[in-house]
């Protein structure tokens, strides 16, 4: 009886099993990483790329194509919770750990990067940063930065979580730990699981209560930045914060 190589192995009815067509296909997209880097690959020859660690014998392009298709980008797959991953067929416990870890080294990065110099003079990495941390998130985080007197980060805290469209934030609450940090400034992000970053009135009025505690305080407001994935909002450049 002849062997149909092309059919579906017996141990992977999905038919992801590597097929001789896919042997060297590995090795050249990792040259053409080596050589050309990052922006010369397509979003799913990146995952592709981080897929190989989680599943070593088989074509991993459908996997990441039907990511890309479920999610939309590579940041979005990268960001998205575990258990929405773990809805894709093909998704095992090992390919969500490769994903959240790379989704974790931005990150570090990011926050290494604002954490070096003063953040004021850094505004775009700041910016980057708070996107990849919360831009892709499907829960409303609400998060302060407390900077020094030179405007350094001292720390960076998830004040809360809630729903899609709410999270509950408490003003005394924030400039208390301002106050505990001995943080003389701070700065307010939270993210639109919606996508869309245009300030709400109840954020406006959340904004102003802070300001309005922290100021005789001695403590400064220097901005509230909203992230989506759609892009930012920023409350001073909206001339929402004096």
């Amino acid at each position: 009886m002849a062997i149909d190589s092309t059919a579906p192995a017996a141990d992977d009815p999905q038919g992801f099993s590597e097929a001789p067509h896919f042997h060297g296909h590995r090795e050249r997209l990792r040259n053409r990483f080596r050589e050309a880097g990052a922006d010369a690959l397509a979003d799913y020859e990146l995952l592709e790329l981080v897929l190989f660690r989680a599943i070593p014998r088989r074509d991993v392009k459908p996997l990441a194509k039907a990511l890309l298709k479920r999610f939309g980008s590579f940041a979005d797959v990268v960001a998205a919770p575990e258990v929405r991953l773990s809805e894709v067929e093909g998704v095992t416990a090992t390919v969500t750990t490769e994903l959240k870890l790379v989704h974790a080294a931005a990150l570090r990065m990011g926050r290494a990067e604002i954490a070096r110099r003063p953040v004021l003079s850094s505004w775009t990495a700041l910016i980057d940063y708070c996107r990849t941390a919360m831009a892709f998130s499907e829960r409303e985080q609400f998060r302060v930065l407390y900077l020094d007197r030179k405007n350094a980060l001292l720390a960076d805290e998830v004040q809360g979580e809630g729903t899609v469209d709410h999270t509950p934030v408490y003003p005394r609450e924030v400039v208390k730990r301002a106050l505990e940090l001995s943080s003389t400034a701070v700065i307010l992000v939270h993210n639109h699981p919606s996508g869309d970053p245009t300030p709400s009135r109840p954020d406006i009025l959340m904004t102003q209560q802070i300001v309005d505690i922290a100021r005789p305080l001695g403590i400064a407001v220097h901005d509230h930045i909203i992230v989506g994935r759609d892009g930012h909002a920023s409350f001073r450049a909206l001339k929402l914060i004096a």
